[in-house]
């Protein structure tokens, strides 16, 4: 269970990487990247940042982009965040497959639903 300030923190994050990712992707159109969750460890030194990243064709490459970016996006992050933390957090980036896995579920119980009204 997070404490308060690790909730407070994660939310913060959860802020300013969304709108890091929604000034960086303005050029390319038809690519949205939205932070779903971050979680901060308990020491505050690593937060895990769970993406979201559409279309999820492009998600694999979009990722690994990102990754190689880390350390240009922490500065970034430490650029808006330095009044507030005192150490920015190393960074880690996953996919958050939810949705397509969501929409996996959909399909299958909507190919369901047609066998039983025939």
């Amino acid at each position: 269970m997070d404490t308060t300030r690790q909730q407070k923190i994660n939310r913060l994050i959860q802020k300013e990487l969304s709108e890091i990712f929604r000034k960086q992707t303005q050029q390319m159109r038809g690519v949205l990247v939205s932070v779903s969750i971050v979680r901060i460890s308990p020491d505050l030194g690593l937060a895990k940042a769970y993406l979201s990243i559409f279309p999820s064709d492009q998600s694999k490459e979009l990722l690994a982009n990102i990754k190689a970016n880390m350390k240009a996006i922490r500065f970034d992050l430490g650029q808006r965040l330095g009044k507030q933390l005192r150490v920015i957090p190393e960074l880690a980036f996953y996919l958050d497959d939810s949705l397509d896995y969501l929409e996996n579920i959909d399909k299958l119980l909507g190919s369901d639903n047609s066998k039983k009204e025939e």
